[in-house]
């Protein structure tokens, strides 16, 4: 078994951004699913910071959702990416590599 880390502080939308800019719309438990399967299941995405997250994205307009069916027949709220969320990612990815960039150069060795 994997050992799960914490999702760094700041980096949980542009996860969830991420992950539905790459699929066509997913409820809430398939976004954590495929987060934490792309991760190779190091990264936990709690219930208790999804949601919320979730929610604020919907009042950013980056996020559309609309209530559905599972394949289990349970009901579930769908979320698509507006293209707001996709200009969103793109400047949370932008921001991203820069700061992963400047944190590498202080970690290589002198």
């Amino acid at each position: 078994m994997a050992i799960r880390d914490e999702i760094p502080p700041g980096t949980l939308e542009m996860l969830i951004l991420k992950t539905l800019a790459s699929q066509r719309e997913l409820h809430g438990f398939e976004i954590a699913d495929a987060i934490e399967r792309r991760s190779g299941d190091v990264l936990h995405v709690e219930e208790g910071s999804l949601y919320p997250a979730l929610q604020r994205m919907l009042i950013k307009g980056w996020l559309v959702g609309e209530w559905g069916r599972t394949a289990e027949n349970r009901r579930a709220r769908y979320y698509k990416l507006t293209p707001a969320g996709r200009k969103q990612l793109d400047a949370e990815l932008s921001s991203y590599r820069r700061v992963s960039v400047a944190i590498d150069r202080i970690l290589k060795p002198a």
